[in-house]
């Protein structure tokens, strides 16, 4: 196992009928701007609980947050904050909105003359010493962000991902029962989103990590035990309570520290996301059985601990047991509705060309564990996944 520190102060609030609880969780005098995206928390009457919760207090509202926030939407909350001495920043929504009001956070305390330079560039984000607070309200279990320190920014058909110690939530409610009315395909993509969180940081190369390797397998089983179960019954607390836990989990430092990570699946998903539009969820599932099918022999050894623990897979040839461990997971997304191949979304070889020039611009051209995986292995990946 290799060194690691890890730090997480968020404070989790899980379970039934816990907003009542944001009157004691956010300080009386604070002002407060609760962030959020489309109409949803106002159509169930999630965003008038929140509210009611906070009364006394002086609220301002944002709301419009994209599925991929954008940094010309956010930078208008930015000045809300400055201009009305913010000092408590309320994410009610799914990862998105929570990703928002991180880059909220930080750009409110920048003191440089553009904000943009704020987007993938450690330097910058190192240098900001001051953060807004953050509380979250989560209502769609997927990335993550309830309980780490990172974030993901759209800005001019690029995907940037910003991170600081500044930037965990201070609390995070998670209430299963507030993400019942969510669509199945916003479901599948959380379970999916998280499924590939999990993998992206286990199947890599063994370190004899036992503990974040159980872990990885535990989350890893249950995702695939309840995933139809609470797509098909989206008011069954139980399995919900546990995808809602998988997805936190999963992203939140506790599996990653000691271990080789990949995140190849990530970086090339972004790029489809921001030329074509496809759901963030969605474009993983396209890659990640091809990444695996093309970069077998980098990953064998993880890949058939993968194959025999997680699938409980036995087969004397270990190539067939690493191709039909590939095959199931593909199954395993196809089964949630989810399609994972380019051609179901119209992307042929000029898009292909398209997402390598992204890439390239983006400087995404040595990924993976041993960062080794060049734009000509990206394309053998995307051409597979055809």
């Amino acid at each position: 196992m290799e060194n690691f520190d890890f730090y997480n102060p968020t404070h989790i609030v899980f379970g039934k009928d816990r907003l009542k609880e944001l009157n004691k969780l956010v300080a009386k005098d604070a002002k407060v701007l609760i962030l959020y995206g489309g109409g949803s928390v106002k159509k169930f009457g999630t965003l008038e609980k929140v509210k009611e919760n906070l009364k006394g207090r002086h609220i301002i509202e944002f709301g419009g947050i994209e599925p991929n926030p954008s940094y010309e939407t956010l930078i208008k909350a930015v000045e809300i904050v400055k201009n009305e001495n913010i000092n408590f920043l309320l994410a009610v929504g799914g990862g998105s909105v929570m990703d928002g009001a991180k880059f909220v956070s930080l750009a409110a305390n920048y003191k440089g003359d553009n904000p943009t330079k704020i987007l993938s560039n450690v330097y910058v984000q190192a240098s900001i010493t001051e953060s807004i607070p953050i509380g979250t309200v989560l209502t769609l279990p997927a990335t993550g962000s309830e309980m780490n320190s990172g974030a993901v920014i759209s800005y001019n058909h690029g995907k940037f991902v910003i991170s600081s110690p500044l930037l965990f939530p201070k609390f995070s409610i998670l209430d299963p029962t507030l993400t019942f009315t969510l669509p199945a395909t916003q479901v599948a993509n959380g379970i999916i989103d998280t499924f590939i969180h999990v993998v992206e940081q286990y199947v890599t190369y063994p370190v004899d990590a036992r503990f974040h390797d159980r872990t990885a397998e535990g989350i890893l089983q249950t995702l695939v035990e309840i995933g139809n179960q609470t797509i098909d019954n989206p008011e069954d607390y139980d399995a919900r309570a546990n995808l809602v836990w998988c997805a936190t989990m999963g992203l939140n430092g506790l599996i990653r520290g000691g271990v080789p990570q990949d995140w190849t699946t990530h970086m090339i998903g972004h790029e489809l996301t921001a030329l074509f539009g496809i759901d963030h969820a969605k474009t993983l599932a396209i890659l990640q059985p091809s990444v695996w099918q093309i970069r077998k022999e980098k990953k064998r050894k993880k890949l058939i601990q993968y194959a025999e623990r997680v699938w409980n897979i036995v087969d004397d040839n270990e190539d067939r047991k690493i191709d039909l461990a590939i095959d199931k997971t593909r199954a395993f997304f196809e089964g949630l509705g989810v399609k994972t191949r380019l051609s179901d979304y119209g992307i042929d070889a000029g898009g292909i060309d398209e997402i390598i020039a992204s890439l390239e611009k983006h400087g995404r051209t040595a990924l993976s564990e041993t960062k080794d995986l060049t734009l000509e292995i990206s394309r053998e990946i995307l051409e597979n996944a055809k």
